[in-house]
């Protein structure tokens, strides 16, 4: 049987609310290593987007996310009739 690998959570994930709509920013990896940092978003309808590439540091997936805030806004999560990859 396969044991199933625990994950860590970026102190930088949580819910985010902008605008009047508050998304889940889910920043993670394998727990005790020192792998990059994968960042999915969740939307309030369980929508799921998740970017591509890693990200080195936890800071740096939340700046990525914070940057789609300011230049597209948090309703572009929301917008999107197919699933997003950043």
């Amino acid at each position: 049987m396969t044991k199933k690998q625990k994950i860590e959570h970026s102190e930088l994930a949580g819910e985010f609310t902008d605008d009047g709509v508050t998304v889940l920013v889910d920043i993670f990896r394998t727990a005790g290593s020192n792998e990059d940092w994968t960042m999915e978003v969740v939307t309030q309808s369980e929508d799921l987007i998740r970017w591509d590439e890693p990200f080195a540091t936890d800071r740096e997936a939340f700046d990525e996310f914070l940057a789609v805030v300011a230049r597209d806004g948090i309703r572009s999560f929301l917008e999107d009739e197919e699933p997003s990859v950043h």
